[in-house]
């Protein structure tokens, strides 16, 4: 028998994939990008080269925008 990885649903998830965050909030992939790429992006967590998005911070990011 093969290893039974259980897949963890997005929304049990603390840090995302862009794919994954553009899925769960209906932002662009490319707007995302976008917005984390700051210097002092609050939702964004670097490993080496990738980008994965803090998922409360990123949607405690969204509450308080009017537009983005």
């Amino acid at each position: 028998m093969g290893s039974m990885i259980k897949e963890v649903p997005i929304w049990e998830k603390s840090n995302l994939t862009v794919e994954e965050a553009a899925a769960y909030t209906g932002i662009g992939i490319n707007k995302i990008r976008e917005m984390s790429s700051g210097d002092n992006c609050p939702f964004v967590l670097w490993v080496g080269n990738k980008r994965l998005i803090k998922r409360k911070k990123f949607d405690e990011y969204i509450e308080k925008q009017f537009s983005i």
